[in-house]
Parts: structure tokens; C-alpha cells; sequence
């Protein structure tokens, strides 16, 4: 393609509404244009990326025996709430653009289809002789996210590749997650990525066991710890680790101590000279279900540690039935305005104790008049602990379950592991932390939208079964920006050539030179004819301005047919490395076909 030809505008300055580098890059280098919060266009350069990693996610999922299809963006409402889970997308996470029709039907713009392949199966399967069947698409999504930002990484509309299996055990089940295990890593080496596999909480999708796949880079929004061995690697939201031994308390009887505006862990420290780890702290926690219902929560905490609010969340989920709930549609540590809703009375903050009393909460309808208290396996064991006096100005020390404190019967994991803590599969790793883009998860769903939505087939002893369900998601406009995020320098892009939108430009430094157009028009037309793909930049401009657009643009090879023409030569400078050399003219297009082909098989 001619650049002379093309929709081709660049930038010299960063857009203001770009924060990571991926996004002011790609705004810069004309690959996309903002049209609208979270929703971008997919410029000519843009496209032929996302067309290759398409390619490349199409060929992995084949290769696999996954049959390719097209499902409906617009999805019936009835569907989601089979499933129950409507209220949880359009109230609950509020991720789904709900609309209706011109009778009054309820739709939604579909952000993931577990409810529409779970209807075809339900449909089109009868038999255990249809399965195992997985069937994938590669399809514009819809999310409202609260916050869009990051350009491609988080917006309103993405592209998405999402793939369903239906077996009959969780033995087949089992067999495809690992293929899809594979087929993803496959997928993100040859879009010369580096990534890591790790342990992920199943979210508002459900099921048993997951995996996310992360690109590894600053910018990303997710914190992965791991070890060194590499035997272990999980997203914080799920990671699981030893907590650091707390120190011997060095209050050995029981006091309540005045201790004025010691509202918070460290002050408190300070002032009683105390290790955190000596600390039961005390987090508030306000809980709405689908019903309606407003419960709150007590977690009790070693002070040193954090409460995990996914595991939280998947706690409470477990017990909306105790409240006639089937989801969770909130969770938030109430402000003054929303305990004003229900507090009967002031609470003193920073200085609640485990046991703060029931009548805190003022009767009403719809609201709990107890608390939900839980404990975490860190405050357990603690002796001799400081904690709160239910006083403002005011804690207790020396403190000990059953004497001075109840124990909350909710006894659960529900601290967050951090970078440090020692490894549960070995006590001499340690947990190393490093930041991931997300861009792809894989889920073992089991019989869960099957038996919600009645989905059965008739098993080898003529029995009516709940089809075993997996769920398999890569993101392939965010992988595309993942890709920048993780290769990038202060002239530009550094695009792998596998997802490059062209493998090589041929820059002719001035056009009015007959014979360099007349050397590049040839070149250009040679590589294209062995399979690289070439820009040939024609433009009336300045030599420096076509070579900082090449690097801007992040092209992996350039030809420039300049000076050394007289030598009979061209120079060919690599992005990657920014090595330059002069080629022999008859020479070059061997040469970067050789290297196009190395650089995509590797």
C-alpha cells in the first residue's frame, strides 16, 4: 500500500485523554480515533492487527477441533434471568446496556454468551453421541464499564474471542481446559508476547477452576504474585499464601486504655508501641442482595493484613440463600451518608470491637438486624490481642476469645496474600509480585447455567443430564494494545512481526530523485510479491519526518533508498534493535523475507 494513498494522520503531542503509553501511542500513530467514552474506531493500521491476532486465535482454536460461529450481539432478557443472572449484569456489576424494543421486550447488548450457546444447546443436543462439542466466535462485545479508560484496554466495545464446550463428565471437561490451556499459550507466543499463566477467581462467570493469562507490563491493572521456582502464579484476588508470624504481644493482661485519635492501625502502633500483627481490626462492610435486602458485615482481621474483598464477595454469595437472595448485588464499606440509612445511633469508627452490638442497626424493613461477622484464619489464634472498645478514644489489650471477645463462628480465608508472604507449596519461596494485562481466562463452569437453564441431553442409560460446561475468553483488540504496552521505546511502537500491520516500508527520502523511486517502486512490488507485506511511503515530505512516522508506527523493517544507491545498495534498519547495515540491492528481499519468517516461526 501506498502511505500517500492511505487514511494516515500522526501526532506529535500526546492526547490529553490518554494516560499509559499504549494509548497515547496508538492515538499518535493513527491506529485508532476516539469517538466516544470507551468506544474507539479501528483505523486501517488498527485493523490489519486485529485481522492477524484474529488469525492467529482462529488457527490455535481449529487446530484444537473448535467449530466456529456467530452468535447474536442482541440477547433476549428472558435467557439472563433462566440463568439468574440479569439483575446481577444490569443492577448488580451494572456492566450490561439493557434496552427495549418498540413491544416492550427487555434486551441487552451481549457482554459474554453462556445464555445464548446454553439455548442452542439445550435446542440442538439430545445425545452423549453430539458430545464433546466446543464452539467459539470472534465478536464485538458490549460492557458499561464505570470508569473507560486505557484506550482498547478497558472500553465499551471490544472485540473478543469467546469459546463453549458441552461434555458429559468433568474427565472431558477437564481434557478440553487443557487443550484451551495450550492453545492460548500457543496463541500468545507466536503474537510475541511475554505472559504468564496464573490461578484467577471465577468472577460473576461462576464455576469451579480458572486461569487467567497475562501479558506482563507496568501499565497493567492486575497484580500477579508468583514464585521464583515457578511453580505458582495466581492474581491477588485469588492468590493464597502463609502470612508472616505475628509477634509476641507484649500485653499480658486484660485493660481497657484510653487512646485518643488512634483511629487507624499505624497510630495506634505508635502510641502503644505495639506490632500491627498484635491488632484484631475490624472492617465494616455493607452488603445489598438482588432481593433487596441490606446486610452488614463485621470482618475481624489480623491489623496487619488486608481484607480480600473478592473472597468477601464469594463468601456472601455462598450464604444469599440465608437471605432468600439468589446474587450479590453490592458490596461497599458504608460512608456517613449510608449508615445514616440504618445506624440507630453514632458508631465509633476506628475503635469497633468484634462484638459491637446488634442495636446498632435500626429496625427496618429489608434491613438485617444483626450482624454478619466473620473472622479470618490470621486473627484466629491471636493472644493477648489489642482490639476496639466499641469507645471512641478507647481500645482493649490483652484481649482473648472466649474471654473478653466471642469468636465469630464464620471462620473463613479471607485476608489478601501480598508480595512477601511465604509460598503454601514451599516455605522457602516467597511471593514475588509483578503487574499483568489480562487478556484472556478460561473457566471449568461445570453444570452451572446448564441446570439453571435446564440444558440436559440422555446419557448411555437413557438418563436426562445436566450437559459439564467450560468457558474459554481472549480479548483481541486489548491482546493488540498488550502487545504496545509491552514493547515500545521514546521513538514509538516496536510491533512483533507476527502482529505487525505491515512487515516492511520503503521510504524514499526524496521523490523528485528519479532513480530512488524507480529502486523502491521495484522493491516494494518484489517483497509483496513473496508474501511481505510493504508500505511504500511516497509522500512529499521531509526524509526525517517519514523516518520518525516509520518508527512512530513501529514497521519492523525499513528500506530507504538514500545515499548508498550509488554503491548500489539500500539501508534496512531494524525497529526492534535499531540496527541499520546497506544491502545489496538484488539481496534485500531474500534477506527480509528470511528474517520475516524466522522472526514468525520463533
Amino acid at each position: 500500500m501506498k502511505l500517500s494513498q492511505m487514511l494516515f494522520v500522526t501526532l506529535r503531542e500526546n492526547p490529553a485523554e490518554a494516560e499509559i503509553p499504549s494509548h497515547k501511542l496508538l492515538l499518535r500513530a493513527g491506529y485508532i480515533r476516539r469517538i466516544g467514552s470507551g468506544i474507539y474506531a479501528y483505523l486501517p493500521f488498527m485493523w490489519r492487527v486485529l485481522q492477524k491476532v484474529s488469525q492467529i486465535v482462529r488457527e490455535e482454536m481449529n487446530a484444537t477441533g473448535a467449530q466456529e460461529c456467530l452468535l447474536p450481539q442482541l440477547q433476549p432478557s428472558e435467557l439472563w434471568k433462566e440463568s439468574g443472572r440479569w439483575d446481577t449484569y444490569t443492577k448488580a456489576e451494572g456492566i450490561m446496556f439493557a434496552l427495549e424494543d418498540r413491544q416492550g421486550r427487555q434486551l441487552g447488548l451481549g457482554p459474554t454468551h453462556e445464555e445464548v450457546i446454553t439455548t442452542i444447546a439445550k435446542e440442538m443436543i439430545q445425545s452423549y453421541r453430539q458430545l464433546p462439542i466446543h464452539l467459539y466466535q470472534i465478536q464485538t462485545k458490549f460492557r458499561d464499564e464505570i470508569r473507560p479508560r486505557f484506550g482498547l484496554m478497558r472500553g465499551r466495545e471490544f472485540i473478543m474471542k469467546d469459546g463453549y464446550s458441552f461434555h458429559t463428565s468433568e474427565e472431558s471437561l477437564k481434557k478440553t481446559y487443557q487443550d484451551m490451556d495450550q492453545a492460548y499459550r500457543n496463541i500468545l507466543t507466536r503474537c510475541g508476547l511475554k505472559f504468564r499463566a496464573v490461578e484467577a477467581d471465577s468472577g460473576a462467570i461462576g464455576g469451579s477452576g480458572s486461569q487467567e493469562f497475562m501479558v506482563l507490563a507496568d501499565a497493567g491493572e492486575d497484580e500477579v504474585l508468583y514464585t521464583e521456582d515457578g511453580k505458582y502464579a495466581a492474581n491477588v484476588e485469588k492468590a493464597i499464601s502463609i502470612p508472616k508470624k505475628a509477634k509476641s504481644s507484649p500485653f499480658n493482661s486484660y485493660e481497657k486504655r484510653e487512646t485518643p485519635k488512634c483511629e487507624t492501625i499505624d497510630k495506634l502502633c505508635n502510641f502503644l508501641g505495639c506490632s500491627p500483627s498484635n491488632i484484631v481490626k475490624n472492617v465494616l462492610y455493607e452488603a445489598i442482595f438482588d432481593n433487596g435486602k441490606t446486610v452488614l458485615i463485621l470482618v475481624s482481621i489480623r491489623g496487619d493484613q488486608d481484607v480480600n474483598e473478592v473472597k468477601l464477595q464469594n463468601e456472601l454469595t455462598k450464604l444469599a440463600h440465608n437471605y432468600q437472595a439468589k446474587a450479590l448485588l453490592t458490596l461497599t464499606v458504608p460512608d456517613e451518608t449510608a449508615q445514616k440509612k440504618w445506624a440507630s445511633k453514632a458508631l465509633p469508627l476506628g475503635y469497633i470491637a468484634p462484638d459491637l452490638a446488634d442495636d446498632y442497626i435500626e429496625k427496618q424493613k429489608d434491613i438485617e438486624p444483626q450482624f454478619l461477622r466473620f473472622v479470618d484464619h490470621t486473627a484466629v489464634d491471636l493472644k493477648d490481642f489489642v482490639t476496639g472498645a466499641n469507645e471512641t478514644n478507647y481500645h482493649i489489650l490483652g484481649a482473648n476469645w472466649g474471654k473478653e471477645c466471642n469468636l465469630p463462628k464464620l471462620m473463613v480465608d479471607l485476608r489478601k496474600a501480598k508480595a512477601g508472604d511465604i509460598s503454601a507449596h514451599d516455605p522457602n519461596q516467597k511471593l514475588k509480585t509483578a503487574r499483568g494485562i489480562e487478556v484472556g481466562h478460561i473457566f471449568q463452569l461445570g453444570t452451572k447455567y446448564s441446570e439453571a437453564m435446564g440444558a440436559t441431553y440422555t446419557n448411555e442409560q437413557g438418563e436426562e443430564k445436566p450437559f459439564v460446561m467450560g468457558c474459554y475468553g481472549i480479548g483481541v483488540s486489548r491482546l493488540a494494545q498488550s502487545a504496545v504496552e509491552q514493547s515500545y521505546d521514546k521513538d514509538g511502537i516496536i510491533f512483533p512481526v507476527a502482529i505487525a500491520p505491515y512487515h516492511a516500508i520503503v521510504v524514499v527520502p526524496n521523490i523528485s530523485d528519479t532513480e530512488q523511486m524507480a529502486v523502491a517502486e521495484k522493491l516494494y512490488n518484489e517483497l509483496n510479491s513473496q508474501g511481505i507485506e510493504t508500505l511504500f511511503d511516497d509522500r512529499d515530505e521531509r526524509a526525517g519526518v517519514k523516518f520518525k512516522d516509520s518508527e512512530l508506527i513501529g514497521i519492523p523493517f525499513r528500506i530507504t533508498t538514500g545515499r548508498s544507491l550509488k554503491d548500489g545498495k539500500v539501508e534496512v534498519f531494524k525497529r526492534a534493535t535499531k540496527e541499520s547495515q546497506d544491502i545489496n540491492i538484488n539481496e534485500v528481499v531474500s534477506i527480509i523475507k528470511n528474517w520475516v519468517e524466522t522472526a514468525i516461526k520463533s
